[in-house]
């Protein structure tokens, strides 16, 4: 499986921003996707997951802020982030996870496209 993400950029804060992932490869009907993200000097860290069934699960610091959707057609997850703040500054890494024929984890991770909030 292959991760394709983009829309990072550089944005004021409280602006919003829009990271798209797309998967290609050897999909599988039943899988995890989502974004984690890492801040210089911190550890890598989770944003937002979504399964097949769109069932969301977000960290604390993006509730009501951060949505994550997903297209199970185009095998695509979007993260639209609102109310951005200088801590939102990072790497953000989109995810991909799912069960192999003996029920082993196959996860997947894209390249990083980072977001800047500055001034």
């Amino acid at each position: 499986v292959q991760l394709q993400a983009s829309g990072g950029g550089l944005v004021q804060p409280g602006g919003s921003l829009r990271l798209s992932c797309e998967a290609s490869g050897t999909i599988l009907r039943f899988a995890i996707m989502g974004w984690y993200r890492q801040a210089p000097g911190k550890q890598h860290e989770l944003v937002a997951t979504i399964t097949t069934l769109r069932i969301t699960n977000y960290a604390d610091s993006v509730k009501g802020r951060f949505t994550i959707s997903r297209d199970n057609a185009k095998d695509a997850v979007y993260l639209q982030m609102n109310s951005l703040q200088p801590e939102d500054t990072a790497l953000y890494y989109c995810y991909y996870k799912t069960w192999g024929t003996y029920s082993e984890e196959l996860e997947y991770w894209g390249q990083g496209t980072l977001v800047t909030v500055s001034s």
